[in-house]
């Protein structure tokens, strides 16, 4: 040190003051990083919450079903009880993607990442507009999983009057009451858009609405759809 001191024609107090400062240096380094994780933790208490109150009440709307039916008045104090708590977590949420970006499971873990999604997914088609990009550069940077990306694409285009892509959403049939897979494009090759972003296949996904798929019959009453929309 002597040596190289004199090599440099360093004094004792400038290397004081030059030790000094790399030492300020990783102290703020290492404070910074300690303030984002504890900004990370906080995030995700909040989206635990979130994700909790996402859930609780969604889970209870088949039971309701059953017992009322869909058009009963429990089921109507459900849904406001949905929508006012959507609302709030919307708020939340959008705070933390417009001042963090779409945090991925790195930093919030899965359970946080998946909320963001979910309550981007249950918003209206404005805000899912909004964000749509956002979410498509965080699957890109792999800070969110392929399938939000599909199912978040399938609800905004139908709800734009397209079809959907990767079959993932229903709506209930006007004649029968009942649900039934919403107008898809290309629905023989459905299975292998699915596989490409991780979903399992429509047969398998149907079945958890009591569903059977049969692409023959899909296609006809997609054809009966187009003949009406041309009359």
């Amino acid at each position: 040190m002597l040596t190289f001191i004199k090599k440099t024609g360093m004094t004792h107090k400038i290397l004081i003051t030059a030790l000094a400062v790399l030492f300020l240096t990783q102290l703020f380094g290492q404070n910074k990083n300690e303030t984002k994780l504890e900004h990370y933790k906080q995030l995700v208490a909040i989206l635990d919450t979130v994700h909790r109150e996402d859930q609780e009440y969604r889970e209870k709307s088949s039971t309701i079903e059953k017992e009322y039916g869909w058009d009963s008045n429990e089921m109507n104090d459900l849904w406001k009880t949905i929508n006012e708590k959507d609302s709030i977590n919307l708020l939340k949420v959008t705070k933390i993607l417009d001042n963090d970006g779409w945090l991925g499971a790195d930093k919030i873990g899965e359970a946080g990442n998946k909320t963001l999604f979910l309550v981007i997914q249950h918003s209206n088609t404005q805000t899912q507009l909004k964000y749509l990009p956002m979410l498509q550069n965080a699957v890109m940077q792999g800070n969110a999983k392929p399938n939000y990306l599909a199912l978040l694409q399938d609800r905004v285009l139908l709800a734009q009057g397209e079809k959907q892509i990767y079959g993932s959403q229903l709506e209930t049939d006007v004649k029968t009451g009942k649900y039934v897979l919403s107008p898809m494009i290309d629905p023989d090759n459905v299975d292998k858009r699915r596989a490409q972003v991780g979903l399992q296949p429509i047969s398998e996904y149907l079945k958890l609405w009591n569903l059977t798929w049969n692409v023959e019959e899909f296609k006809k009453r997609m054809s009966e759809i187009e003949i009406k929309k041309e009359k």
